[in-house]
């Protein structure tokens, strides 16, 4: 193993963001869902109907990449995609039963993937959400353009709120962060 001691902080994170990344995907392989499959069904969940090009917006990817995870979510049955009638170019997507029940599976996943662990410390995830915030802003104030569209700026606190699993008060196992399919 690498000697870790000298890594600089930033790839000490992301090493570790992938790693956790890779440990959760391999668990919800067995549902038929990636991480991003969660996002997306979670703003489904939380919003209600609404089209790829939407869904992409809300969650900072691309309509291209929305696509893909939509495709594998449909394969699934998890999510439907049915012609938008107020816009015959594109379709409205919808969580389904079958997709309510993985994104409460995918809940239990993620809460048990590191459980009992220093991960779940509240300090950590203090650190953690300041530095999403802290560097996420400048980023996240920027609209992303997608013709035929308004162009909404949602604040980070919105996306947070929207990646967020219906649970009891304080709960905090989500981790609203989204890494594209690849």
């Amino acid at each position: 193993m690498p000697d870790m001691e000298h890594w600089p902080t930033g790839r000490l994170l992301s090493t570790a963001a992938r790693l956790v990344e890779h440990a959760w995907n391999e668990r919800l392989v067995r549902i038929g869902v990636t991480h991003a499959g969660v996002i997306a069904l979670g703003v489904l969940e939380s919003q209600g109907p609404m089209t790829q090009a939407r869904l992409a917006q809300i969650v900072r990817v691309q309509a291209q990449t929305m696509g893909k995870t939509l495709s594998r979510l449909e394969a699934h049955g998890h999510v439907t995609r049915v012609r938008n009638d107020l816009d015959r170019r594109s379709h409205m997507v919808s969580i389904t039963p079958q997709g309510l029940e993985a994104l409460q599976e995918a809940h239990d996943i993620e809460r048990t993937l590191t459980e009992g662990q220093e991960l779940m410390s509240s300090e950590l995830r203090g650190q953690l959400r300041n530095l999403i915030r802290e560097l996420g802003n400048p980023r996240w104030q920027l609209a992303v353009d997608v013709p035929g569209l308004p162009i909404p700026v949602v604040a980070p606190e919105e996306i947070e709120a929207i990646a967020a699993p219906a649970g009891p008060v304080g709960d905090e196992s989500r981790n609203p962060g989204v890494e594209a399919e690849k």
